[in-house]
C-alpha cells in the first residue's frame, strides 16, 4: 500500500480522547520539495494487523503528522523517528506522541526524506532541510495548533536523534540555501538512544553509510557530528540511553552530554543498565524513563499552561 502525493486524514483514538480527535498529515512544502528529483518509485508504507502505520520508506512528500491533545498546555514537540536513515519507525514515534499528548503536549511526527540518490540531488542534506522546514511551518501555524512559538522542542530517537541534534546545533545554517534561519532553534531537545557522533570510534556505521555513502571524508564526518557543534546557544537537553544497547553505543549520549556541560548548557542524562535499543515508550506504561522526562519538562516550565 502506497501513498505519495495526496493529503491523508487519519483518525486515531488516544487514551481518554473522544472519537472526534483527529490526527492530520500536513505537507511541509506545498509549493514544491527542494533538492528533489522526479521518482517513479512509490513511497512504501507498512501497517500492523489493525491498520496502524508502523514504518515508512522511500519518502517523496515530507510531512508532519499532527497529534493534538484533548487540552493543550501550549508546548509542542517535533518528533524525528529513527530507522538508521533507511526507514522511519513511525510506530515508536506514535507511542511517544501519545504519551506526550497525555501531558497536554501537541506532537508533530516528522516524516522526513531518507537519503537516496534517486530521490534527492544531495542525499546528505534532505533530512535537515525537512526538520528546518518543520520548525518554520509549526511556528507559523502555532496559534492554529494552540502552542506557544517559544515552547517548541525537538525529540529524536536513534538516527532521528541525529536529525534532531543537527537541528539543535546548526540552526544558524540554512540547509535550504537562501532560507531564513531566525525561527529554527528548538527551545529544548530530547534525545533517545541517539546516533550523535559520526567519528569512527563510536559511530553507527549504517547511519553514516546511508547518509554519506561508502567513502565519506573527514570533513563530512566532523560536519555531521553534532557534539562538535555544541555552543552556549544549544538548547537545554534531556538524554536517555541503555548501557546494553546493541545498535547505537551509549558513548554517543555521553559524548554529547559532555559537550553540553563544557558549554554550560543545562543537560540531564539518564543511562540505564538494561533496555536495549528503544524502550519504555508505550503510552500505557505506568513508569519508565518518560516519567523522568515529564519531571524535567515540568521543572523547565514546559508543562505549565500559559
Amino acid at each position: 500500500m502506497a501513498q505519495t502525493t495526496f493529503l491523508l486524514l487519519a483518525v486515531t483514538l488516544l487514551p481518554g480522547q473522544a472519537m472526534a480527535q483527529r490526527n492530520i498529515e500536513v505537507p511541509l512544502y506545498p509549493n514544491g520539495v527542494p533538492n528533489s528529483v522526479t521518482s517513479t518509485q512509490p513511497e512504501k508504507r507498512t501497517f500492523d494487523t489493525e491498520g496502524r502505520l508502523t514504518a515508512v520508506s522511500n519518502v517523496i512528500v515530507p510531512r508532519l503528522i499532527v497529534y493534538r491533545p484533548a487540552t493543550s498546555n501550549g508546548t509542542g514537540v517535533i518528533i524525528c523517528p529513527g530507522g538508521g536513515y533507511r526507514n522511519l519507525n513511525t510506530e515508536n514515534a506514535r507511542f511517544i506522541a501519545q504519551r506526550l499528548n497525555q501531558w497536554g503536549i501537541t506532537a508533530f511526527v516528522l516524516t522526513y526524506r531518507l537519503p537516496a540518490d534517486g530521490l534527492m540531488q544531495d542525499r546528505s542534506i534532505g533530512p535537515f532541510q525537512d526538520i528546518q522546514q518543520a520548525f518554520r511551518v509549526v511556528r507559523q501555524r502555532a496559534a492554529e495548533w494552540g502552542i506557544q512559538p517559544n515552547h517548541l522542542g525537538a525529540l529524536g530517537s536513534s538516527a532521528g536523534g541525529h536529525v534532531a541534534a543537527i537541528a539543535a546545533t546548526q540552526f544558524t545554517k540554512a540547509f535550504e540555501p537562501g532560507k531564513d534561519t531566525t525561527s529554527l532553534r528548538p527551545d529544548f531537545l530530547v534525545l533517545c538512544w541517539p546516533v550523535v557522533s559520526f567519528r569512527p570510534d563510536i559511530a553507527h556505521q549504517g547511519s553514516v553509510k546511508n547518509l554519506l555513502g561508502d567513502h565519506p571524508i573527514d570533513k563530512q564526518l566532523a560536519d555531521f557530528s553534532p557534539e562538535k557543534h555544541v555552543t552556549t546557544a544549544t538548547p537545554p537537553t534531556f538524554l536517555v540511553h541503555a548501557g546494553d544497547d546493541p545498535t547505537v553505543k551509549f558513548s554517543n549520549s555521553i559524548r554529547f552530554y559532555e559537550a553540553l556541560r563544557k558549554a554550560n548548557v543545562p543537560a540531564e542524562l539518564h543511562l540505564y543498565e538494561k533496555g536495549g535499543h528503544g524502550f519504555g515508550i508505550k503510552p500505557d506504561l505506568p513508569d519508565s524513563w518518560m516519567t523522568q522526562l515529564e519531571i524535567w519538562l515540568r521543572n523547565r516550565g514546559f508543562l505549565t499552561r500559559i
